[in-house]
């Protein structure tokens, strides 16, 4: 069912009207059989890029779109409702090509802010480690320099050799650009840099895809690093400046997932009306049950306050507000809905819920997912608490 949406603009709505058409046309009807094939769907990226799709909340002195974030989370919202696994990866998207966005040299934005915002490159974010998850001042791959600065202290070196492997990795193997961070000091969360790697560094090598439960179209893989040559222009920021750098974008990377699982959740919350105003029992409806119909409407309830969750964060953002705290608020929210409601959701259809039939069944996979990546949900509360007490 269409989405009640206070847009700011005409443009605004223009565009998600857009996304809506887009969407019905190119994504959902392919998106049960790529997801069963494990098919990544690539053609789609490229397809929103030259649509504008790719570089929305990006500025339009790059090419991008110049949207407000509250503006580009609905377009990803959209988009989810139709096929999670695009939407996750326009959200991976723009978080790795964050960094180079708020803390590229202006070289570096000239030379590949353009191609990213356009679709032209997929990127990727290459922050977890096997043993080193939900702690990245703990990150144990690394990048040598090979040679010594010129002796000023914001000089970097020239090159780097890179060792290590980077797990979790969202488009790992199919990415046009990794935005990876190495340790480059035994300094703890100091000693961390931010680099930009493109896809065919030599030493830089994909394991195979991970056997995943659901969001099968979007392959996650480790990136290993044997001996890999960084130039030392491939350096964003300065050194050490990594774990700042990372956590920036994954207070924005968090918004984007949250609206993922609301979209995720939306779909699941249509499937289910649909199917409890059509199937009878005992005579009526199955909507008109009051056990059911309360079932829904909690569902209902559960999307559209996670709806306003994630947004009330995106308008902070947008103000030059601090909103870190309602970024993990806007996560947690959004994606314990969303298991809830695909659960729920599964309950309506009974029996047929538990086959893969229907797409509720699929949708109950893609959702658990939403609460481990970026960011656990244990890790939310962590940080939501850490903020509270500060306060």
């Amino acid at each position: 069912m269409p989405v009640e949406r206070e847009l700011p603009t005409p443009e605004a709505r223009d565009l998600l009207a857009m996304t809506r058409e887009v969407a019905d046309a190119e994504l959902a009807p392919r998106v049960a059989a790529d997801e069963r094939a494990e098919r990544f769907p690539r053609d789609l990226f490229a397809q929103l890029g030259e649509l504008g799709l790719m570089g929305l909340p990006f500025g339009e002195d790059v090419g991008g779109g110049g949207q407000p974030y509250a503006v580009y989370l609905q377009v990803v919202e959209e988009l989810a409702m139709r096929w999670a696994s695009v939407a996750l990866g326009l959200s991976v998207h723009t978080l790795s090509a964050f960094a180079v966005d708020h803390f590229g040299r202006p070289a570096q934005r000239d030379d590949w802010l353009p191609a990213m915002v356009s679709g032209q490159w997929l990127g990727a974010y290459c922050l977890s480690e096997a043993h080193a998850g939900s702690d990245p001042s703990a990150l144990a791959a690394r990048a040598v320099p090979d040679q010594h600065p010129s002796g000023e202290p914001d000089d970097p070196p020239h090159a780097w050799t890179a060792n290590g492997a980077k797990a979790w990795v969202t488009h790992g193997g199919l990415a046009d650009f990794y935005t990876m961070f190495l340790r480059t000091s035994d300094d703890g969360g100091r000693g961390i840099s931010c680099f930009h790697v493109p896809a065919g560094t030599p030493g830089l090598v994909a394991s195979r895809p991970e056997d995943k439960m659901g969001m099968t179209a979007s392959p996650t893989a480790t990136m290993n690093l044997d001996d890999a040559r960084l130039d030392g222009h491939l350096l964003i920021g300065r050194p050490g400046q990594g774990l700042p750098i990372a956590l920036a974008a994954l207070d924005s990377g968090r918004l984007g997932v949250s609206a993922v699982a609301v979209g995720l959740a939306q779909s699941a919350l249509d499937h289910a009306v649909t199917y409890a105003r059509s199937r009878e029992t005992f005579g009526k409806a199955i909507i008109e049950h009051q056990g059911l119909a309360f079932l829904l409407a909690d569902m209902a309830a559960a999307v559209e306050s996670a709806r306003a969750t994630y947004l009330h964060a995106a308008r902070l953002r947008d103000a030059g507000r601090p909103y870190a705290r309602q970024a993990s608020i806007a996560k947690l929210v959004a994606t314990d809905a969303a298991m809830r409601v695909t659960t729920d959701a599964v309950q309506v259809f009974g029996g047929a819920g538990y086959t893969r039939d229907v797409p509720v069944e699929r949708l109950m996979r893609e959702a658990k997912v939403m609460q481990i990546f970026e960011g656990s949900n244990q890790i939310q509360r962590m940080v939501i608490a850490r903020d509270l007490a500060r306060s």
